[in-house]
């Protein structure tokens, strides 16, 4: 072994081991209240966003090359009618609907070193995953089911944050790469994996886990997400057939978190697995906003300029908004030419809120976003690096705005570092049935919206889970005839 630079990698860190132990351990008795109940919401939000993202041109290709690969009917497809095909690739799909709008959770950090906001979307994929396995599996009750997530949640946040951040840095798209975890261990839980297969399976995820965030802003980015629920399942499938890899994948000097992240952070994986849950501390946000969440606190400033002074379009000559190289780096595009590019632009999202006062799916549209009024407003819109929020570093998403009237006023704020959202100001119930039912307009009728909220309300007590993939389908089959 020559000029390793991972060659120092401490061998006393059995990752795997730990993670192996509490996938195989941890039971419904196990998981406290109010993990429950935010995995609750989690659920409910991530079920409304694969509902919202059925109708995406980017499904729509999939769900069609899924219809024509055929394969053992095993869950259904969706936005497909009752067509069925095997699990991977519903889940395929499903995770890339789910993260299609950009708008599911996020994992919160306390670590200044990490990019705020820029570990991973802990719901989708291991979510995905286990709403398609669990069809292949039959009979999996409510408890079962979310055991099954909650436990994917859990793996896919701690491998996020105990990796290094320079993964994300480097240009690897966490949620793709480590989402894939979050998918394995929730299927392999379902499916009850143990031992050796355990082993493997995380071995087998390890080598499936990609994700370049080079493709921000086009088709491929939500695909990422869709890959990780997808490889997953197989990861579990093919280590419960006896498909072998490392037993230690993530540790040592060639395993994940070395090959992927330079190396893990010694303190932090004393934690452990399910001591102290991610999902609770540090938390979750989810998001109100169809967009990197990194821009949430600016956009909601605006909103405040807007109608707390009562701007209308036309006055606006110009908008400047101060940030640091954590939100000006990746969202990326100063200008949006479409509704995926508009997701990593500021100058889109702003504009947004100065034409509409809202941001939802009918804005992230390519029509609404190729307007006039929408090209025109972006080219008032700057971005200015600002070394003083900069200096305060990257625990919290901080910005300021200056509006500039064409009657020569000045207005001027600073983004809510408590940003709507996330856990320190999250969303209330009614606010979270709202955006359900907003994702699922369109697809999905009163009736059968009031039914999705009701079934993930009671989810504990279902019998069987099969019943969530009936309640995210489109009545309409919208591949029909493409």
């Amino acid at each position: 072994m020559q000029n390793n630079p991972y060659a120092s990698f401490p061998q006393d860190m059995a990752v795997t081991e730990t993670a192996v132990a509490f996938v195989e351990k941890v039971t419904f008795e196990d998981i406290p209240e109010d993990v429950i109940t935010i995995g609750r919401r989690c659920v409910l939000d991530g079920l409304g966003l694969f509902v919202s993202g059925a109708d995406e041109t980017t499904v729509r290709i999939l769900a069609e090359d899924a219809r024509e690969q055929g394969g053992k009917p095993e869950a259904r497809l969706l936005g497909c009618g009752d067509a069925k095909v095997p699990a991977a690739l519903a889940a395929r799909v499903l995770g890339t609907s789910g993260h299609a709008h950009d708008w599911d959770d996020c994992q919160v950090s306390k670590d200044p070193d990490h990019v705020y906001g820029l570990l991973t979307h802990p719901t989708t994929a291991p979510l995905a995953a286990a709403v398609a396995a669990a069809q292949k599996i039959g009979n999996v009750t409510g408890r079962e089911f979310l055991l099954g997530f909650l436990t994917g949640f859990e793996v896919e946040c701690k491998i996020s944050e105990w990796m290094f951040p320079q993964h994300y840095r480097c240009g690897k798209h966490s949620t793709g790469t480590v989402g894939t975890f979050g998918a394995y261990a929730a299927t392999a839980k379902l499916l009850g994996l143990t031992g050796d297969a355990l082993r493997w399976g995380f071995g087998i995820a390890a080598s499936m886990a990609a994700g370049i965030r080079t493709n921000f802003g086009t088709m491929t980015k939500p695909l990422h997400v869709g890959r990780a629920a997808e490889n997953g399942v197989i990861a579990a499938m093919l280590a419960s057939r006896g498909f072998t890899a490392d037993p230690a994948a993530l540790d040592g000097p060639w395993g994940f978190f070395a090959v992927h992240g330079g190396g893990i952070s010694p303190e932090k994986i004393e934690q452990g697995f399910g001591n102290t849950w991610s999902i609770v501390d540090p938390g979750v946000s989810i998001k109100p906003y169809p967009c990197g969440v990194l821009t949430h606190p600016s956009m909601d400033l605006m909103l405040k300029l807007v109608t707390d002074n009562d701007i209308q379009p036309e006055q606006i000559e110009s908008v400047t908004l101060h940030a640091a190289s954590n939100i000006l780096n990746p969202i990326r595009y100063p200008m949006a030419n479409n509704h995926l590019q508009a997701k990593f632009s500021l100058p889109a999202e702003l504009a947004m809120i100065a034409l509409n006062r809202e941001a939802g799916k009918k804005e992230f549209s390519d029509d609404f976003v190729r307007s006039d009024a929408m090209q025109a407003m972006q080219q008032k819109i700057k971005t200015r690096h600002d070394p003083e929020i900069e200096r305060l570093g990257f625990d919290k998403i901080r910005s300021r705005i200056t509006i500039q009237t064409t009657d020569g006023q000045r207005y001027t704020g600073a983004a809510d570092e408590r940003y709507r959202g996330g856990p320190e100001n999250p969303m209330t119930d009614e606010e979270l049935e709202g955006k359900v039912r907003a994702c699922c307009t369109g697809l999905l009728d009163r009736t059968e919206q009031d039914r999705l909220i009701q079934t993930v309300r009671g989810i504990q007590d279902l019998g069987n889970v099969h019943v969530l993939a009936d309640v995210i389908q489109p009545k309409t089959d919208l591949g029909a005839g493409s």
